[in-house]
């Protein structure tokens, strides 16, 4: 009985979940036929990771580091703007050891006339 316990409470603090959280902001008014769709597919990523609740970032810099790789790899021009921006959060646990969390940024690069 004692080695199931001990196998089981074992089991239970190395046992892992993952949560997920995100909201949705528009930047550009896109309330007129004046505008067309470049990419809507544009994605930037960050991470920041915890070992016993030391580490990582803040997540305001998740937030400003996923725009960041966003607009590294999608450069904007004249004219063009994102638009339907969506932030993500995957939050990975481990019982209290380890966490991480991973800030996804996606939106749709839009030109106007």
């Amino acid at each position: 009985m004692k080695k199931i316990l001990f196998v089981l409470s074992i089991a239970i603090a190395f046992s892992s979940c993952a949560f997920h959280s995100g909201y949705m902001a528009n930047s550009a008014a896109l309330s007129q036929n004046n505008f067309s769709y470049i990419s809507t597919k544009a994605t930037g990523e960050s991470t920041a990771t915890y070992i016993f609740g030391f580490g990582g970032l803040a997540r305001k810099n998740l937030v400003e580091d996923a725009k960041a790789d966003l607009l590294k790899t999608n450069k904007l021009g004249n004219g063009q703007a994102l638009a339907n921006i969506t932030v993500n959060f995957k939050n990975t646990l481990i019982t209290g050891i380890y966490n991480q969390v991973r800030c996804t940024v996606t939106a749709d690069i839009v030109q106007f006339k």
